[in-house]
């Protein structure tokens, strides 16, 4: 079974777990968005970001296969939010799609990707208690 904490040198996130058994990270730094988006995601792994405005990337990741339920992808989306300067704000957008869908334009700098097959989640800002 994958575990995400088995990864060497990870970049820095906040990390979360979500119903006890789903592992979801947050980059700290335009820096670790780009590492954690593009060399620690895998591809079935869900990405998230704060659509339309700056925030930390957000991966969540898929065990094995096993599809995550959609209560476990919609809390990985309020954590994007969370990220984000919509914090305090109500209901928000988050662009979610797989990992593989997720790539960085060559020459852009730190943080920026370019996404497919975008997924919009209307969640409201949040993190797993």
């Amino acid at each position: 079974m994958f575990d995400p904490e088995t990864i060497p040198h990870p970049p820095g996130v906040h990390k979360y777990v979500i119903d006890g058994e789903w592992h979801a990270w947050a980059g700290r730094t335009a820096r670790d968005n780009d590492k954690l988006s593009i060399k620690v995601a895998r591809n079935e792994d869900w990405w998230f970001h704060l659509r339309g405005a700056p925030g930390s990337h957000v991966v969540l990741f898929v065990r094995d296969g096993i599809e995550p339920p959609r209560s476990v992808v919609e809390a990985a989306a309020a954590i994007a939010a969370w990220h984000s300067k919509q914090r305090n704000g109500g209901t928000t957008s988050v662009t979610g799609t797989r990992a593989k869908f997720v790539s960085k334009p060559r020459g852009a700098k730190a943080g920026t990707v370019t996404i497919r097959r975008e997924r919009v989640f209307k969640v409201r800002p949040a993190i797993p208690e």
